[in-house]
């Protein structure tokens, strides 16, 4: 069975706080055959090939198997930071990352780490996701926009972070200092988390990225360019048109915003943008060089309006965004920023007064995977996946059955699985399209958080790695069958789903 079937590992770890009082940590290596050596969480997984495999996770702690999961031993590293996120190039070369700008890489399978000094180490960024495309050639990305990339095996690392400038939307947010440093061209990176990148393996000019509000990125030069993806949402409602210095919603205008409510209540990964406009007319009559407070009043009188109908309807008021908010005290700004007030007129200016409603698709996603150049996946928290069929350009939301956090997803062909919180899995084999659970015959009772889920390329394997709640380390091999799994699911060597062999639990 071990060399001639297709295998995957489940692994799960967690540190118990009631139980560190009665437990010495020791983070020295250790190589008892068959077991993991103390209470880690684990954060992510690498399964370069079917023998081996590397998980990393709490305070530096790194784990690897030569035996296909047989047994694991724990790597040499003096590192103490969390490490979040690995990839192996192959069985030898790979790299880990994790708090504070923590960079660290292998060259002999995980058994020995040395750290990789960088940009965002000296910063004390955190970074949240590597791909390793090949020995040499690697990506990361991290909190405030990062995005930096190697090309010699990590002895330096290039910045191309996401940065703010002058005609960003968050530049009107920034302090003072931040705002003059913009202005004389010094980098003021962008107040975003990215938290996974993936590089299609045999194609790795293809790669993509995500991260919190709804940031998805694709490149098609291996990361020289990028552009940004979009979110497709099926959610849509006309603008809200005003009398001249008028602030009174029409019925059928407050109908529409109640039926708006009503679609969006329990989708609560989906934001409500409100902007406010004033016309031609208005902003002529009610702005003076010295005074913009008469207009100011009616822009907020309108978003009033608008936002007190939502939320009556059921809307939370922490969903909703108004950019066009007026700046009451926008004086503080224009010994730095001369422009600011004339900025913002020019910016609420249209043919009519009217608000504009939409939904900001902005999930927070984990994890993207693709299967070919353009058929991918994206796990999200609030139980998201997303899917797209032409690259990466646009995505659409599939249904899920609950509404819990999805860490990750990894995909072989048509077949998939979306691991998460509290023991929540799902498989799909159509792309990603629909999604199902196992039965409970075919896969183990878990009340767990499953972190990351990783194939094996070549011989389809899957590694997931999972915290335990109650302080228990497991180890479970999951291996093939050939009867048909749960919705006509296989696990033959031409899949990658298999059903519990065996499970060893140790405290």
């Amino acid at each position: 069975m071990r060399s001639s079937r297709v295998r995957a590992v489940l692994i799960s770890a967690f540190l118990a706080l009631s139980m560190i009082g009665c437990h010495v940590l020791d983070f020295s290596p250790r190589y008892e055959e068959g077991e993991i050596a103390i209470f880690d969480n684990l954060f992510a997984v690498s399964v370069p090939d079917e023998r081996h495999a590397v998980a990393v996770g709490y305070l530096g702690a790194i784990y690897w198997t030569e035996d296909g999961g047989d047994s694991w031993r724990k790597g040499a590293t003096d590192a103490v930071a969390s490490l979040y996120s690995v990839s192996m190039a192959d069985s030898l070369h790979g790299w880990a990352v994790g708090q504070f700008g923590t960079i660290l890489r292998t060259d002999d399978g995980g058994k020995t780490w040395t750290e990789q000094p960088n940009l965002k180490q000296d910063e004390t960024s955190h970074l949240f996701g590597v791909h390793a495309i090949d020995s040499q050639n690697a990506w990361a990305v991290g909190i405030w926009g990062t995005r930096i990339r190697t090309s010699n095996g990590g002895r330096t690392w290039e910045d191309h972070s996401l940065l703010v400038s002058f005609d960003h939307p968050q530049y009107v947010w920034l302090d003072a200092v931040d705002q003059e440093k913009v202005r004389i061209g010094q980098k003021v990176y962008e107040d975003v988390g990215l938290n996974s990148v993936y590089c299609l393996p045999q194609q790795p000019q293809h790669c993509w990225l995500v991260g919190e509000f709804g940031y998805i990125f694709h490149s098609h030069d291996q990361g020289e360019s990028w552009e940004r993806g979009e979110i497709l949402g099926e959610i849509r409602i006309d603008s809200i048109h005003f009398a001249h210095n008028g602030v009174e919603i029409m019925s059928e205008d407050k109908k529409m915003l109640e039926e708006f409510s009503a679609r969006i209540e329990d989708e609560t990964h989906l934001n409500v943008l409100i902007e406010a406009f004033a016309s031609h007319r208005e902003i002529h009559e009610f702005v003076t060089p010295d005074n913009p407070y008469p207009l100011f009043d009616i822009v907020s009188a309108r978003i009033g309006e608008v936002r007190s109908i939502l939320e009556d309807a059921g809307v939370l008021s922490d969903r909703f965004r108004m950019p066009s908010k007026p700046p009451w005290d926008y004086e503080d700004f224009l010994e730095d920023d001369p422009t600011f007030l004339d900025r913002y007129i020019e910016g609420r200016r249209a043919e009519a007064p009217m608000i504009r409603v939409g939904v900001i698709q902005n999930p927070y996603l984990y994890t993207v995977r693709f299967r070919d150049p353009e058929h991918g996946l994206i796990a999200g928290l609030g139980g998201v996946v997303l899917r797209t069929a032409d690259g990466g350009r646009t995505w659409r939301y599939r249904v899920m059955d609950r509404k819990q956090a999805l860490f990750s997803v990894a995909t072989f062909g048509e077949r998939a699985i979306a691991v998460g919180e509290k023991g929540f899995i799902r498989f799909s084999e159509d792309g990603g399209n629909r999604w199902e659970g196992p039965n409970a015959d075919r896969f183990p009772s878990l009340f767990t958080f499953m972190r990351d889920v990783d194939f094996e390329r070549r011989t389809f394997g899957v590694e997931q790695v999972l915290d335990d709640g109650v302080g228990l380390q497991k180890i479970v091999r999951v291996a093939p069958v050939l009867e048909d799994l749960p919705g006509q699911l296989r696990a033959d060597q031409a899949d990658g789903l298999g059903v519990v062999e065996s499970a060893a639990a140790r405290t």
